[in-house]
């Protein structure tokens, strides 16, 4: 088809749109976001696969929602179909959701490119949307209970007033839990008629909407929808939008995994007494007893272990899923609903595969804090199930993110992904790390005997010399605690530690002036530090990807060892590598030192080339005193008295 009228007319609209009018609303001119604007529309229009990297500051939403859009006007007649955006985090869903498209919105409508506001959508699970009728019940339960619950009532209240569960201040995860949409809604709810949830799922498919909005794990589920011919999630589309494409293959591992806790064949046994099924629920009880001590391991905390089953995790597997299936199949008084069924019958197919061996998946044992086991089957063949849900369908796709490239190329996200010659483009970040940034590398000449105390006086003359405004991020939890307690009482300023759901401390360290914040786990990506704030990035060791079952899986794909660590995990460890490097340029005017302090990333160290070639190009040094003279060029008086 001959497109060339309206792929023109929009290429012509996207200049001019970037050129002259988000600078006329205090925006900049990015080359950069222009260029990779056109090759977004490039892809739309030719129905092709686009994977493309954004550098930090380069205005990557901006620049596939202007494209969208202008897709959308253009395109042909018989093309009605909406735009899907998925990406990671619920913060950016909200960000495109209540910033991004009111603001681009009113800026077409002014200039009369579009006629109506762009409607757009968030879609989500049903755990994260109020059931009216279980919140009615859930009010009355608490209101019963008389003084002291005012702030339970208040947070219930707030849900009354919206529908949406996350946007619900101060509601508790147990009520969140009780008073969420159920699974399976019955069509003889006397609430259905008045439904809010309902009415927002008409809102969703209704014409007016032309972009939905999703998480990744959301549009992998409609896609298996479609697949098993189920009723779809998301209203059919004719193009997607991944954005923070690089933790698709993490979601698609726990999407098409397996799992199977104790804790939920404890949730089933309470469905089965609901529904006054005592003696099954008695039985199956005694079974989950036993396969948790079968798979017991008291020194085994926080780690994966291969399956490798001896008689009697054979003999406890066997009897648990016999249960399984026996309850599965049980006459009770109150017939269970179609879901808990489902369930049922799922945990015994899981067993299943434990019992068969299945070489199609890959099967651990995953440990938690309290050395309790889940079992785990992954599936082995990622990249083909990615392509079979999501590329084949030859639909136009546009997967962006600041790190889908590894050694200067897509190959490992290509690989992992599924993709199949996709069209590329990498927009360089526009921010100047030569002149607002330096790369600061200690000299070690021989190992020291206290790993600990070396990296706690390197961190120490690090914050003393650039006078805090640091953070630290560690690959461990257990040395980032060894550490801090080695620092307490020598730093100057308020040192704060953000472990597991350490949000707090997060939102402690953005509104202190200065402090020193270390941090794991999550903040290596997703935080937003503009500003002073850090203008210290230290980088304990290189994120190399932690060795489990899966890797273990990974790595016999490959003849030997070096081929497994040169295809597999070093770019693994360079894209979380400048995921963590991009917490410390912002802004164009935000200037820091970024420390490594893993002497394998140092000259001369074994990976020396390979941390440089995740980075954008800056001055290095291995003198403290260039570091010290960096911060007092670049820094204002203020500062320092900060």
């Amino acid at each position: 088809m001959n497109h060339e009228s309206g792929y023109g007319r929009a290429h012509r609209q996207a200049e001019h749109i970037f050129r002259n009018l988000l600078p006329a609303h205090g925006m900049a001119v990015r080359e950069g976001q222009i260029a990779l604007c056109h090759a977004m529309l490039d892809a739309l229009f030719n129905k092709e696969v686009l994977l493309c990297e954004a550098g930090v500051g380069i205005g990557k939403t901006l620049a596939y929602l202007v494209a969208c859009v202008l897709w959308q006007q253009q395109r042909p007649a018989a093309l009605v179909e909406p735009v899907v955006i998925s990406t990671s985090s619920v913060t950016l869903q909200e960000a495109i959701l209540r910033e991004y498209l009111p603001f681009l919105s009113q800026v077409l409508l002014q200039e009369h490119i579009i006629q109506a506001p762009i409607c757009a959508v968030v879609r989500k699970g049903k755990e994260r949307f109020a059931c009216d009728l279980r919140l009615q019940l859930r009010k009355t339960q608490v209101k019963q209970r008389g003084q002291g619950h005012d702030a339970e009532m208040r947070s219930l209240y707030n849900v009354s007033r919206n529908l949406d569960l996350d946007q619900a201040e101060g509601l508790s995860n147990f009520d969140r839990r009780l008073i969420c949409v159920p699974e399976h809604c019955p069509k003889s709810c006397s609430a259905r008629r008045s439904c809010r949830y309902r009415k927002y799922l008409e809102e969703a498919n209704g014409r007016r909407v032309t972009i939905q909005i999703c998480n990744h794990n959301f549009l992998l589920a409609d896609a298996t929808h479609r697949q098993e011919k189920w009723p779809r999630l998301l209203k059919n589309y004719q193009a997607l939008v991944i954005d923070e494409a690089h933790k698709l293959p993490e979601a698609a591992a726990q999407m098409y995994g397996r799992r199977f806790s104790v804790q939920d064949g404890e949730n089933l046994c309470r469905l089965l007494e609901k529904s006054h099924c005592t003696h099954t629920a008695q039985q199956l009880r005694e079974r989950l007893t036993a396969l948790q001590a079968a798979f017991c391991a008291d020194e085994i905390v926080n780690a994966a272990v291969a399956f490798c089953p001896s008689n009697v995790q054979n003999a406890a597997l066997l009897s648990a899923q016999a249960a399984f299936r026996q309850a599965a199949v049980t006459r009770t008084a109150k017939p269970l609903p179609a879901w808990p069924l489902h369930r049922l019958r799922e945990s015994a197919d899981v067993l299943q595969l434990f019992i068969e061996q299945n070489s199609n998946c890959i099967l651990y044992i995953q440990y938690d804090s309290d050395g309790k086991p889940t079992l785990c089957a992954d599936c082995r063949d990622l990249p083909a199930r990615l392509d079979k849900a999501l590329w084949s369908v030859r639909q136009a796709a546009i997967l962006t993110s600041g790190t889908l490239s590894a050694g200067g190329n897509f190959t490992h996200t290509v690989q992992r992904i599924g993709l199949n010659n996709p069209q590329t483009f990498r927009a360089e970040s526009p921010f100047d790390y030569k002149r607002n940034c330096i790369l600061y590398f200690p000299k070690r000449t021989s190992t020291p005997f206290d790993e600990v105390e070396w990296l706690s006086q390197e961190i120490e003359q690090l914050v003393q010399v650039c006078h805090g405004h640091a953070l630290v991020l560690f690959t461990s939890y257990d040395q980032m605690g060894r550490v801090q307690q080695r620092l307490q009482g020598r730093v100057a300023y308020p040192l704060l530690t953000a472990r597991r759901n350490g949000q707090l401390f997060v939102q402690a360290f953005k509104q202190l002036s200065n402090a020193v914040l270390f941090a794991a786990g999550p903040c290596w990506e997703g935080v937003d530090f503009p500003g002073d704030r850090v203008s210290l990035l230290i980088i304990i060791r290189l994120p190399f990807p932690v060795p489990d079952p899966v890797s273990d899986a990974e790595k016999a794909k490959y003849p030997d060892l070096h081929s497994y660590i040169q295809a597999e995990v070093i770019p693994t460890m360079q894209k979380k590598l400048r995921q963590g490097f991009g917490r410390a340029i912002r802004t164009e005017t935000d200037t820091c030192t970024v420390a490594i302090l893993d002497p394998r990333a140092a000259p001369g160290g074994r990976y020396h080339r390979a941390a440089l070639d995740a980075l954008p190009k800056m001055n290095m040094t291995q003198d403290i005193k260039d570091v010290e003279h960096f911060i007092r060029a670049v820094k204002g008086a203020e500062y320092f008295f900060a």
